[in-house]
């Protein structure tokens, strides 16, 4: 798709509203849900991101993610999050009792842990290691421009030697989510250089092909390639480039209507043997809701049914590479 598409008179709600119109037909078809333990049952467990549903409570949320068919949860359990860090030890059994009754599964959630020393890290780990959480993703790091970059990289290696500490310690994996930017991960390989002498066990990378792609263009399977041995998650998200205002920004938009090249991405995927739990993202316009807000423009009927076309979207391409 070319990076103008989007702006031939129409809105960005507008685009997504008429792009997602034309292509539920097809994604979603009765097939693919004809039984719904088949999405129970797969051996890959793809969960929703819940951050654009983080305004609703806990019954709700367990609705809305079986109605999108999805078999987990990636819950946000940071400050801003859907639980916060200081509750997490009376909440987080409450939201994952619940959703099991709804059938979904929590094997994953969004931490801003950087440090071993964050007077939050073990509480939050230690009650999702009691509930079964195996995997955590972990917080940005950024770098200090007034040192140089292999200075950065060997401060945030230290940092990182005790985090696996403590992820050994309780029996979880965390994983460094690479997002385009200016902070550690961008580049992706400034990723090796702080994980190479670690535990993939314990700590690793939460591969995002999308920004991968926004950072390395043609050469983003090279990075994948060196970092595979730590990838034990991993984001589903699609974007395009837009130009506004005479400045090119990244815009988010419902899978297969963007950019990332998701057939070469499922190939490397099946080459390097990953495996582990995909989170799907959902980061293009839902009203305020993509961005966490708790008053969103539009309903969470109509946020739930986005979520479902991208679900089947991308179950319907695993399926095409055998991974489901």
């Amino acid at each position: 798709m070319h990076p103008n598409t989007i702006q031939m008179g129409k809105s960005r709600r507008e685009f997504i509203k008429t792009a997602s119109a034309t292509t539920v037909g097809a994604a979603i078809s009765p097939a693919l849900f004809s039984n719904p333990a088949d999405a129970k049952a797969s051996p890959v467990t793809i969960c929703a991101f819940t951050k654009c549903l983080q305004y609703i409570d806990y019954e709700r949320l367990g609705e809305k993610l079986a109605f999108a068919g999805f078999s987990g949860a990636d819950l946000p359990i940071r400050p801003d999050g859907y639980i916060k860090p200081e509750n997490v030890a009376t909440e987080l059994p409450k939201v994952v009792k619940v959703l099991k009754k709804s059938g979904i599964i929590v094997p994953m959630m969004v931490t801003a842990i950087t440090i071993a020393d964050d007077p939050e890290a073990e509480r939050v780990l230690g009650t999702a290691s009691e509930l079964g959480i195996k995997y955590y993703r972990t917080g940005y790091l950024s770098y200090d421009q007034t040192k140089t970059i292999q200075d950065n990289l060997d401060i945030h290696k230290k940092a990182y030697e005790k985090l696996e500490k403590i992820n050994r310690k309780f029996g979880i994996h965390g994983g460094y989510q690479n997002h385009s930017g200016i902070r550690v991960g961008g580049p992706v390989w400034d990723l090796y250089w702080i994980l190479k002498d670690l535990d993939p066990t314990y700590i690793g990378v939460q591969y995002d092909i999308c920004h991968a792609m926004c950072e390395g263009g043609a050469s983003w399977s090279l990075g994948m390639k060196l970092l595979a041995p730590w990838i034990k998650m991993t984001d589903i998200k699609d974007f395009i480039w837009e130009k506004v205002n005479d400045k090119w920004k990244i815009t988010y938009l419902p899978l297969g209507m963007g950019m990332v090249d998701f057939n070469a991405y499922l190939r490397t995927y099946t080459r390097l043997k990953i495996s582990g739990p995909i989170s799907m993202h959902f980061e293009y316009d839902l009203g305020g809701a993509e961005t966490a807000k708790p008053n969103p423009t539009i309903s969470v009927e109509d946020i739930s049914v986005h979520m479902k076309n991208d679900n089947a979207w991308f179950r319907n391409k695993l399926k095409e590479f055998g991974i489901l």
